[in-house]
């Protein structure tokens, strides 16, 4: 399907607070397999090709939250939700009105192993219908309930479960949300259904869950654990020193006599560690995704590059378990900020502190490193992939 600018924007509702999930962060921030959950399902359809952009809903007081784990990511600005989720879906779809996109995917960020097979079903039903979304076949027998007292047997073919990614028409859900302003329903879809607008269902998938309780995370968990490879990822680079004030190291800008001299910012050992995690998954190297004679990258903040090998990876349900870089240079003295260091680079991959290994060495004046001509960097990573 031919599509135009943000013709397909998903919508990532992410403004709940998930007090059953237990104590802590609300569900939607905190980690999954070493990264955060709303990350994961950013990173599921930021990856899919036929979804132009992905907007995100949150709670106001929740921002500082969503700008740590959106880091290096390219969104635009949240969108403030409401007091319950049907409020934040409206505003959310509000927010996107001067845009116009034709489709929209409306998508719980507590579903963070969403497939792209489902992803693409219900874009393709969108084509014949206003709306679409996974549908789960019940396995269980299903019962009626009034209280405790059972009163019937339900059919299980002519039922399912819900899921999410909901896809509809832009115009249509808009204006079917208004609608319903003042009632209350318990998905987008039921939305669509008493406005009367043709929703059709596509296959879901076990593994689209939504987080709600404590021991869902451990399922999830063990989802991405099961059937997983550990794999190790090594990466070398170089770069020359020429004039210049400061240099870019590990994502930390340090003022320095001289500047590392290439076609991005030159940071050796963002560059190190990003051809680590691409050789950990075996997705070539940082020339193949980001050649040195494209022009967009002239400049460039190397962790686009970082960020970029991360999302392949997680897009793969895959786990980054460690990372190691090893700085080599005379100067500047790398020790006061090694710390910073490690915590940028966390940042970045979402990854806890205690993951992250900074170090640094000299070549006791050998070399073009001892003798100040340049700076070197290598790194290793500890990817567990399915």
């Amino acid at each position: 399907m031919t599509r135009s600018t943000s013709e397909t924007v998903a919508l990532i509702v992410a403004a709940g607070h998930g007090v059953r999930a237990g104590e802590g962060l609300p569900k939607q921030y905190r980690t999954l397999a070493g990264v955060p959950v709303l990350r994961r399902s950013i990173m599921a359809f930021a990856g899919h090709p036929s979804v132009d952009r992905v907007q995100i809903v949150i709670s106001p007081e929740h921002r500082d939250l969503h700008d740590r784990v959106t880091d290096g990511l390219t969104l635009s600005p949240p969108i403030a939700g409401g007091d319950t989720r049907q409020e934040s879906v409206r505003l959310g779809l509000e927010g996107l009105e001067g845009e116009a996109p034709k489709l929209v995917l409306i998508h719980d960020a507590a579903r963070p192993l969403i497939t792209s097979e489902a992803i693409s079903a219900t874009v393709d039903a969108l084509r014949e219908a206003d709306g679409a979304l996974p549908i789960l076949p019940a396995a269980d027998t299903l019962k009626r309930l009034d209280g405790t007292r059972v009163e019937a047997t339900l059919a299980r073919e002519r039922v399912g479960l819900a899921q999410t990614p909901q896809g509809f028409r832009f115009d249509k859900i808009l204006a079917a949300h208004r609608a319903a302003r003042g009632t209350s329903f318990t998905d987008d879809a039921s939305i669509a259904e008493h406005a009367g607008l043709s929703v059709v269902a596509v296959p879901g998938s076990r593994l689209n869950f939504k987080l709600t309780m404590a021991e869902d995370f451990l399922m999830a968990e063990s989802l991405l654990a099961q059937g997983a490879s550990v794999r190790t990822g090594h990466g070398f680079d170089v770069h020359r020193l020429g004039a210049g004030d400061h240099v870019w190291l590990c994502g930390v800008r340090i003022a320095h006599g001289q500047a590392l001299i290439g076609h991005s910012d030159a940071d050796v050992g963002l560059h190190a560690l990003t051809d680590a995690l691409f050789g950990a998954a075996a997705l070539g190297d940082i020339g193949e995704h980001f050649p040195p004679t494209d022009e967009r990258w002239r400049g460039a903040p190397s962790h686009l590059f970082l960020v970029h090998a991360a999302k392949l990876i997680a897009e793969r349900n895959g786990r980054i378990e460690h990372v190691d870089v090893t700085l080599i240079c005379e100067r500047p003295k790398i020790a006061p900020h090694r710390e910073a260091m490690a915590a940028r680079i966390a940042e970045l991959l979402g990854l806890d502190r205690s993951r992250v290994s900074v170090k640094a060495t000299t070549t006791e004046g050998l070399g073009f490193t001892g003798r100040g001509e340049g700076i070197a960097a290598q790194a290793t990573a500890t990817v567990r992939l399915p």
